[in-house]
């Protein structure tokens, strides 16, 4: 049977970007999520709704369908002064952070001055297209 809204299914996986491996299942241990309630990007859920345990493909999800496009103006500079708890700062640091409404987010520190931290708000794969083979490994 396909895949239902709600249901737990357990994939084996593959994220290339550009022809580079960026994530993937650990040690072949399949990743497993409840599908149709936003616990992964949609492209790839619109991707995988028909398949039945046991199937494999390979697609790519456009960047639209999975992290966005890139926004430019994700891009800020802020006082030094709101990164005084970050021990060891550096340029590429990610560092997690909440939005406005209690949301997850990852900051990159793109560049650091004497009183101020240019960073990006934008998801590290944002604007990137995901190259993506998938197996199915179980449908709970």
């Amino acid at each position: 049977m396909p895949i239902e809204i709600n249901q737990n299914v357990k994939i084996l996986f593959e994220v290339k970007v550009d022809g580079e491996v960026v994530d993937g299942s650990r040690s072949n241990k399949p990743f497993e999520f409840s599908f149709g309630v936003g616990q992964v990007i949609p492209g790839l859920e619109a991707r995988i709704i028909n398949m039945k345990a046991g199937e494999a493909a390979s697609f790519v999800v456009p960047a639209a369908e999975a992290y966005g496009e890139y926004d430019p103006s994700g891009i800020q500079t802020l006082p030094m002064q709101d990164f005084k708890d970050i021990k060891d700062l550096k340029v590429g640091m990610q560092i997690q952070g909440e939005d406005e409404e209690g949301q997850p987010l990852q900051i990159i520190v793109k560049e650091i001055t004497e009183h101020q931290v240019t960073v990006d708000f934008n998801h590290p794969l944002a604007g990137k297209d995901l190259e993506y083979k998938v197996k199915i490994d179980s449908l709970l």
